[in-house]
């Protein structure tokens, strides 16, 4: 992994379509509104995207924490934009300030971590835990 630069910044967009809504997938109860975990999605996109040219072959980085607030909802056909900023770097942990907004006004912040992790040790480790069962 290269040095991560804070202030780094990534985004990341997502159009909201019936597969993306809180009452398909959670409660049918629910009104047709952006499903919080999607919302994440997008948010852990864009954190992805803000360090993604630092990482090295072989490396990619995973989600570790988040503290999100959904803020309003967002319905079907709406554009969701989430951006993402490089607020801490601790060897390779990461912290970020994560934002989205849709067409008219912000609807989530928080913060999100991710680790860089060598993707051939991570399958070493499935595959170990794929062969205990």
């Amino acid at each position: 992994m290269q040095t991560i630069s804070l202030g780094a910044k990534g985004r990341s967009t997502l159009v909201v379509a019936h597969e993306h809504l809180a009452n398909r997938l959670k409660d049918p109860s629910l009104p047709p509104v952006l499903a919080t975990p999607v919302m994440v999605l997008v948010m852990e996109n864009a954190a992805l995207n803000a360090i993604r040219g630092y990482l090295e072959p072989g490396e990619s980085a995973v989600g570790t924490a988040i503290d999100i607030r959904h803020l309003a909802p967002t319905p079907v056909g709406q554009q969701v934009t989430a951006e993402a900023e490089v607020t801490s770097v601790e060897g390779r942990r990461i912290v970020f300030a994560v934002s989205a907004r849709d067409e008219f006004e912000d609807i989530g912040k928080g913060i999100h971590e991710r680790v860089v992790v060598n993707l051939d040790r991570v399958a070493e480790r499935l595959k170990a835990k794929r062969s205990q069962g």
